[in-house]
């Protein structure tokens, strides 16, 4: 791996879904798939599940253990949507462990921010309402 990585660029909507963080020198952007729900789905039964998991770890290992493994599958999601739209130039998913050697424990509860904006733009519905006509102007 160059010590040199470029952000990883995955459009416009998918930046409108996405929460970015640092990872070492390495821009990443947080975002809530469809696939990537899915995972959470099966490793905690839905995504309501998720922060009631992450608030009652058994122990702060554990809790450590659930925010990387977050981290690393919405980072990843990005990482795979460059690689879908980029065939000739593919980028190497972030790991686990490159994810604790670049990280610190602050890092992580910063991360825990990204991680919730991400997932809220995720799920986000827009909601048009229309003007009601022959409304008062005042």
């Amino acid at each position: 791996m160059s010590n040199k990585i470029k952000p990883v660029d995955v459009g416009i909507t998918s930046e409108e879904r996405s929460a970015v963080i640092t990872i070492g020198e390495t821009e990443y952007r947080l975002i809530l798939t469809t696939k990537a729900t899915k995972e959470i789905a099966k490793r905690y039964g839905g995504l309501e599940n998720l922060g009631e998991k992450l608030m009652k770890s058994e122990n702060f290992e554990m809790a450590l253990d659930e925010v990387i493994w977050l981290i690393t599958l919405l980072a990843n999601q990005s990482v795979m949507i460059h690689n879908l739209k980029n065939k000739d130039d593919k980028r190497e998913l972030l790991t686990v462990e490159e994810l604790e050697l670049l990280t610190t424990p602050l890092d992580l509860a910063y991360y825990k921010n990204a991680i919730m904006a991400s997932m809220m733009k995720g799920t986000q519905r827009h909601v048009e309402s229309d003007e009601p006509k022959n409304a008062e102007v005042g």
